[in-house]
């Protein structure tokens, strides 16, 4: 992969995200309380826990799209009760996000999906630095076709390079391979972990233990648990 499509040089404070005491409450209750964690550059965390738990919750937490009902988070070093709308919204440039359910514009070819993340935001698109991100996820030859026409995998991997094409620091990714076999699964996630080797922290909402193995034996992965209200370090039988 071409390290400029989707590596940056990181610099400054290691601390990408953090929770203080973070509690969620939708209002029949806390999903979970007394959250405190740190995401810093370069490091690999998964989630796990099981459904209900409040994985995704989390997940939305940690680019903003929630706000905590206790306690504080911080992203990029700022405060983000602080934050203003456009101050968010420049930290979420830093974020890239795969979601569960990767929904894209059907009537746009895969690169110009690909390449929303930069249109939107009035960035200029580098047709090379797309191109080679394309490659690096095994899509090139797919460039021009319509999402419709995607296998699942080719889904999720479009959903991979949307996330990647900013360049972000922080790549969030809520059971990105769900709907995927195996052998998908795992080419998957060796795209992470190559991600994860040129400087990205990586934080992945998964029940799939199998899956949590398989990557432990490449890189150096945390491992949390969201269960009954609280995030947990899990056990060595992971």
């Amino acid at each position: 992969m071409c390290a400029n499509a989707a590596g940056r040089a990181h610099s400054g404070s290691r601390s990408m995200i953090g929770f203080d005491a973070v509690g969620h409450d939708y209002g029949g209750g806390a999903l979970f309380s007394d959250v405190s964690l740190t995401l810093e550059k370069g490091s690999f965390h998964f989630l796990t826990g099981p459904s209900g738990a409040g994985k995704s919750t989390f997940l939305k937490l940690c680019y903003g799209e929630l706000r905590p009902t206790q306690g504080q988070i911080s992203l990029a070093g700022q405060d983000l009760a602080a934050m203003s709308r456009d101050a968010l919204a420049r930290a979420r440039q830093r974020i890239g996000v795969v979601h569960q359910d990767c929904r894209f514009l059907d009537h746009l070819s895969v690169e110009a999906n690909v390449a929303l993340p930069l249109s939107v935001t009035g960035r200029a698109v580098d047709e090379q630095n797309l191109s080679d991100l394309l490659a690096w996820v095994g899509l090139r030859g797919q460039a021009k076709a319509l999402p419709p026409t995607l296998s699942g995998g080719e889904r999720q991997r479009t959903a991979l390079a949307r996330a990647i094409i900013t360049q972000p620091e922080v790549l969030l990714a809520d059971e990105p391979t769900g709907n995927l076999d195996w052998e998908m699964s795992q080419r998957l996630m060796t795209l992470i972990v190559e991600l994860n080797r040129m400087g990205t922290a990586v934080l992945i909402a998964t029940h799939d233990l199998n899956l949590i193995r398989y990557v432990k034996t490449q890189v150096s992965a945390r491992v949390l648990r969201l269960s009954r209200g609280k995030v947990i370090a899990a056990g060595a039988e992971l």
